[in-house]
């Protein structure tokens, strides 16, 4: 019981503190893992972690907030309709991407924008193979998933919910991939903002995506801003397997 001298609305704010630090040191367990076991084993372990602590979590809350569960998830949400379904996925996967921005600004506007890039593209180094492994898991997709399995799995991304993305010219040993409307390059363009270059991030998140997907495919860049670019798209990049 708290003994903190803090009002309900204090306590409140102090609850969400805790659930912050939660997710932080969760994230440094996961890095501690994973450089103790590699990215393939850490990922195995942090599953196990994942379903036991999520289930101990949702337990615990809906005691207290008195809400009922049904195969360890909240009935409530499952009640959802499938409009306020897709909906939610959608808020929760735009606030990520609210998330990245908002520690890009952070650091940009108390350090400079150079230093914000770095930082920027070593987060996303680490993030988007990450991503892929949590795919990888969720579908089930064998260690070489070929373009088949990349041509899916770029679609459970959190920027396949977010953004619109199309492929083209797939064969069995290659794929084209473009993203027709960017959240972050379309708010710039209402601003009158030239494209923010995230080639060099973007090259990053990429191939490391599809190399945790297959180590055997590789990423080449079609066009990513400051490059020029189609109004169709805001960058493309193929994707394909040495025959």
């Amino acid at each position: 019981m708290s003994n903190l001298p803090l009002n309900k609305k204090e306590k409140i704010k102090l609850a969400f503190d805790f659930q912050q630090r939660t997710m932080v040191h969760y994230a440094l367990w996961y890095q501690e893992v994973k450089e103790e076991f590699g990215s393939e084993r850490a990922a195995e372990i942090m599953e196990e972690a994942w379903q036991k602590s999520f289930a101990i979590q949702m337990k615990r809350l809906s005691k207290i907030l008195e809400f009922e569960l049904e195969d360890g998830l909240p009935k409530f949400l499952l009640n959802l309709n499938e409009e306020k379904t897709d909906a939610l996925l959608e808020a929760v996967a735009v606030n990520w991407l609210a998330n990245d921005g908002v520690w890009f600004q952070a650091v940009e506007f108390s350090e400079n924008m150079k230093q914000a890039k770095k930082c920027n593209d070593q987060a996303w180094g680490k993030f988007s193979p990450y991503e892929a492994l949590r795919i990888k898991k969720i579908l089930g997709l064998p260690e070489k998933a070929g373009i088949k399995g990349l041509k899916l799995a770029m679609d459970y991304r959190l920027y396949g919910t977010v953004n619109i993305q199309s492929f083209a010219n797939e064969t069995g040993n290659s794929i084209e991939f473009y993203m027709n409307e960017c959240r972050v390059q379309s708010a710039r363009k209402r601003k009158g903002l030239d494209d923010y270059p995230c080639k060099s991030g973007g090259f990053i998140e990429y191939s490391t995506f599809a190399q945790t997907i297959d180590p055997r495919i590789k990423t080449g860049i079609i066009g990513c801003p400051p490059d020029k670019h189609p109004e169709e798209w805001y960058c493309g990049w193929r994707f394909y397997i040495d025959e």
